[in-house]
């Protein structure tokens, strides 16, 4: 049975069991306390806990999910993939114990014939929680199940919990058992490998509080509406269901696999490490392949970094196969055939997927080839030192400068038998987060743990009234202080406000947060950002300037209408951009992020290689013709569905729901879902001037542009200084490149000649300075300061030109100088001097010590440097006082 037979299978069973049919939600969840989606109850978290009321009461879906916390195990055991399908079932307040377990039996148990999944009631085995005896009897009333096939297990096993003070209940689990060629007799209790969990029940019907462990917690009463949450794993029953041994050989995943084989020439089967390699390439680029069907993208941090090491594990997986070269293009290929049929959207874009993937693998392979020779030299160097462990400063060194990953590096140092220092590793990576974080404040402030919302939400969504409006009239319900609900908020106050109508955009979509106030009977509000903390609830993070903002009291939003105006101009701008992309470069030239606020726009499309000047000219005159042209701009509210058909593009990484807002600048010019705030039509725009394209990563290239008053006054910055420019160099507009030209090739030529008369008259002091040796225990030694010098390969020079003037007995030269006002100490020995011992590298690390900062190199030759150029004399006497205490 294939696996996508199996879950229609699923779905068919439950619509005609009244079931509404959910669409997987994306992989990339709104849930700002995960990165993904890691199992399928975490669309429906909102109304299981009744944040937000279910638009259902029963629901069936097949949710896509991505779980990397035990991603070492991938590939080792028969059940572990960090990508997985959960088909679920959903009930809110209808049925309850007794309708899961019929249901979940009858679709196990009926015949494939009959639209089941033909499962041998035998081999099948129930857990159930230590104290729910009506789960224990329903499966005897309702199933059959005999009792010898129910075991009872703890709270560890059978009990669930977010985690958190809220909606809890037991759960009951179903187990097929593979046979006694995998294990030993006596159910789940005894040996979960033969007994493998296909399906869990989840039966909410707690209130638990002061959660202490997931085991340790108060229940406090029976919730009121009691749900259901099924979770059955789709790829397991899948390889019971083909035959196989694992999930890695299902013909969703076997295809991958198959081709790793064939790429590496070895047989799958005859080498255990050799098998969990196979098997880690081919769970990691199904895995990859739907991460960026999602819209996420390799990076250095949160989801990306997560997309960046499967994608990279990959690679070395391969490499250690014996495959040195680029896999992908046969590999994501063979992932997109075997999953197309489940998820279409693969086929339809999939050159925008392989892009990424290609380009991504291309970088590793060349990192791998400059950091794999570092780090190789790093381990023999700590081997031979006789070390077990590589430094900390290493491992960040190749993470920091070479991009390689630190993952990476833990398990090349293990193959050869060292540790690493991460404690080491890791401090230095805070040390440069709170560097990068010095000058960056985060804009938005901490909302309140969710569930402190729900009184809110369950009164209605937040009414949206700017759209037309710029001052609606409410009331306030509900003022919330460091997360806690609360009746007022006073002067100096920081506060959330929730309100029942706004006419304040909160931040979405790529657009920022209206500025605004909030005013009512004796306060007003200054609004510092605007939220939704949870699906159709809009939250006001504001300072009461003036008066007392209480619950209940009549409130005012008024927009900062000139902010605003801005705004829309900004948002509108980055369409006619987005389209003008489109016509110059191709339907592939995709959004991948944008930012609009006031005067600014950035905006991030797929595309491989930097813009010419004259395509950024191109795209700049499509968007400001379009604005010339006074298009209209005509928004629509539609189903999802009919906005598809009319070709609106839906972006990657944007949630929808099944009615949408769709923007059209043109007609189908641009056609785009958008909730954003925009301009009436094109000519309001005003102006648009790109000011910046730059990468952001493999794949992705950033247009940065100025609009509207803003654009103009960047223009009249320019042409002001091309003014004062013509009149300084008392030359025409027209002529000033060539001119500029001129004076840079002089200059250069200038500095060329000032340079080497510089270097000249610094290999003039060569005899001087060599007869100032001085005889310390067998060595000619030269040390002094060159004071400024133009380069550090100047005073190179002189160093060396010193040595080779003292001839051929044992030398050793340390001279120092300022390079732009940062000190240098570079040191020199001759074969005599290094016959007797000395090493320029270990001199030169000890005039870095006093300078403050760090030095080495070669033994003939090696430099140090630091912050403090005062401590030259010093450091110049820690070299001579060194040379004295070793020939002593």
């Amino acid at each position: 049975m294939k696996t996508a037979d199996i879950a229609k299978r699923y779905l068919n069973y439950f619509e005609k069991n009244d079931h509404v049919i959910v669409p997987s939600a994306s992989l990339v969840t709104d849930d700002p306390s995960l990165l993904f989606t890691v199992a399928g109850m975490v669309p429906f978290i909102p109304y299981l806990t009744g944040v937000v009321p279910a638009p259902y009461k029963r629901a069936a879906d097949v949710q896509k999910c991505i779980r990397t916390n035990d991603i070492e195990e991938v590939g080792h055991t028969a059940r572990h993939g960090t990508f997985f399908q959960m088909l679920g079932n959903w009930s809110f307040g209808d049925y309850f114990k007794e309708g899961a377990i019929g249901y979940a039996w009858e679709l196990l148990t009926a015949t494939e014939a009959d639209g089941g999944l033909g499962f041998a009631e035998r081999d099948l085995w129930v857990t159930v929680y230590e104290d729910d005896d009506e789960a224990a009897a329903l499966w005897q009333k309702v199933a059959g199940v005999p009792a010898e096939r129910i075991q009872r297990l703890g709270k560890d096993d059978n009990y669930w919990s977010t985690g958190q003070p809220g909606p809890a209940g037991p759960c009951s689990e179903i187990y097929f058992d593979r046979g006694p060629a995998y294990g030993r007799d006596g159910g789940p209790a005894v040996d979960d490998n033969r007994f493998t969990e296909i399906w869990n029940l989840v039966f909410m019907q707690d209130l638990i509080t002061n959660v202490r462990s997931k085991v340790d917690f108060d229940i406090v009463g029976e919730l009121p509406m009691k749900n259901i949450d099924t979770g059955m794993g789709l790829e397991r029953v899948a390889f019971i269901k083909q035959g196989v041994e694992n999930m890695y050989e299902i013909d969703q995943v076997r295809p991958v696999l198959d081709r790793a084989v064939e790429l590496s020439g070895k047989k799958y089967g005859a080498e255990h490490e050799d098998d969990v390699r196979f098997r880690v390439i081919a769970d990691h680029v199904r895995s990859s392949l739907m991460l960026l069907s999602d819209g996420v993208t390799p990076s250095n941090e949160g989801r990306g970094y997560i997309l960046r090491r499967l994608m990279r594990r990959s690679v070395r997986a391969m490499r250690l196969l014996g495959v040195d070269g680029p896999t992908f293009p046969e590999l994501f290929t063979a992932s997109r055939d075997a999953m197309g049929s489940a998820y279409p959207e693969l086929e339809s874009d999939y050159a925008r997927l392989s892009a990424y993937a290609y380009a991504e693998e291309e970088t590793f392979l060349r990192t791998l080839a400059a950091g794999s020779t570092i780090l190789d030299l790093a381990v023999t160097q700590t081997k031979d030192a006789g070390g077990t462990s590589l430094a900390g400063s290493e491992a960040f060194l190749l993470h920091d400068t070479y991009g390689f990953p630190i993952d990476l590096t833990l398990e090349v140092a293990e193959e050869a038998g060292i540790t690493v220092d991460r404690a080491a590793f890791d401090a230095l990576m805070q040390e440069q987060r709170t560097r990068a974080k010095t000058d960056a404040k985060s804009r938005k402030r901490a909302l309140a743990d969710h569930s402190v919302y729900r009184e809110f939400r369950a009164q209605g969504e937040t009414v949206f009234t700017g759209y037309t409006d710029l001052e609606t009239s409410s009331r306030v319900l509900g003022v919330l202080v460091d997360g806690i609900s609360v009746d007022r908020a006073s002067v100096g106050q920081v506060a959330e406000v929730i309100l029942g109508e706004t006419a304040l955009y909160a931040e979405s979509g790529g657009q920022v947060a209206d500025k605004g106030v909030i005013v009512g009977p004796g306060f007003e509000l200054d609004v510092l950002d605007v939220q939704k903390p949870v699906p159709g609830l809009v939250s006001h993070t504001v300072e009461v300037t003036a008066g007392e903002v209480s619950v209940g009291a009549a409130a005012t939003t008024v927009v900062d209408a000139a902010n605003r105006r801005a705004a829309r101009q900004a948002h509108s701008a980055t369409h006619l951009v987005h389209a003008a992309l489109r016509d110059t470069l191709g339907k592939s030239a995709t959004q991948a992020g944008s930012l609009n606020r006031a005067g600014y726009l950035r905006f991030d499309f797929t595309w491989g290689q930097a813009l010419s000047g004259e395509t950024r000219s191109e795209i700049e005159e499509i968007a400001n013709n379009a604005i010339r042209d006074n298009l209209p701009v005509e928004t629509r509210v539609l189903s999802l569905d009919e906005a598809k058909q009319a070709g609106a593009m839906a972006l990657f990484g944007e949630k929808y729901g099944d009615v949408v807002r769709m923007v059209d600048i043109g007609g189908p010019w641009s056609r785009e879902l958008c909730a954003g705030t925009h301009v009436s039509s094109s000519a309001e725009v005003g102006l648009i001037s790109l000011v910046g394209e730059s990468s952001v990563g493999a794949s992705n290239r950033r247009i940065e542009s100025l609009v509207g008053l803003s654009a103009f006054r960047e223009l009249a910055a320019e042409r002001a200084i091309v003014s004062q420019l013509t009149t300084t160099l008392k030359t025409p507009r027209d002529q000033l490149p060539e001119r500029i030209a001129e004076l840079t090739a002089s200059l250069k030529a200038a500095e060329k000649k000032l340079a080497a008369l510089e270097a000249r008259a610094l290999q003039d002091r060569v005899p001087a300075l060599a007869a100032t040796a001085e005889r310390v225990s067998g060595f000619a030694v030269v040390t002094g300061a060159a004071g400024a010098v133009a380069s550090q390969d100047d005073l190179r020079q002189l160093v060396l030109g010193v040595r080779d003037r003292l001839g051929s007995e044992p030398a050793i030269v340390a001279l120092g100088g300022e390079v732009s006002g940062r000190p240098v100490v570079i040191v020199a020995t001759n074969d005599a001097a290094r016959t007797r011992g000395a090493k320029a590298g270990a001199l030169a690390k000890i005039a870095a010590s006093a300078l403050g900062g760090g030095g080495g190199g070669r033994d003939d030759i090696a430099q140090g440097g630091g912050a403090d150029a005062a401590a030259l004399p010093a450091a110049l006497a820690d070299v001579r006082a060194h040379i004295e205490a070793t020939a002593a």
